[in-house]
């Protein structure tokens, strides 16, 4: 996973093009101006939460931060391992990030999103989100404890889970080891 994405200069891009000021942008997001200059300075990876809040404000998804190449020859699209663009979340330690690895190019219009989330022992999503349409997972490795709504249940290795996405949703990695998740929703909403 050394495809690391720095999505700073792309939010302030997608800022500017709405034209809003750092304030304005932070107001609408419940943070501090200085803390947004941080994420677009990339000084500062921002939470999951707090990352779709601003790409949301910013009428974008957060699958289109994603760049990537691909090996478009014809009806298949192929994002090799290793290669696969990788955006890591706020850590308060080294260590300690969620991250995503897409597994779809955000060139294309897909009505799916599709990636695994690499989740270190003790490693939260840091909030839950709320948004609309569907989502499935798919434990790989490790243990979460996945919250929707007022449910709250543990998930391991082979387990699938399956919700709607307007109820709150987060979750923890409860286990002494990392956990991946292949994680798919529809519509393209992160």
């Amino acid at each position: 996973m050394d495809n690391e994405i720095a999505v700073g200069a792309r939010l302030k891009h997608a800022r500017l093009n709405f034209r809003l000021s750092l304030r304005q942008l932070a107001d609408k997001v419940g943070c501090t101006e200085s803390y947004l200059s941080k994420v677009e300075n990339n000084k500062v990876r921002p939470s999951l939460p707090m990352l779709h809040k601003i790409a949301v404000t910013l009428g974008i998804s957060v699958a289109k931060l994603f760049v990537e190449e691909d090996e478009s020859q014809g009806p298949v699209t192929i994002l090799r391992e290793g290669q696969r663009p990788v955006l890591r979340t706020d850590h308060r330690r080294a260590g300690d990030a969620v991250s995503l690895e897409t597994l779809l190019p955000s060139h294309l219009s897909t009505l799916l999103e599709a990636n695994i989330h690499h989740v270190p022992a003790g490693a939260s999503s840091q909030g839950f989100l709320e948004h609309q349409g569907e989502e499935m997972g798919f434990v790989l490795e490790g243990e979460l404890e996945l919250t929707v709504g007022d449910q709250t249940v543990r998930v391991g290795p082979g387990d699938s889970f399956f919700f709607l996405s307007h109820l709150a949703h987060g979750y923890r990695n409860i286990g002494s080891t990392d956990a991946r998740v292949l994680w798919v929703n529809t519509p393209q909403s992160f």
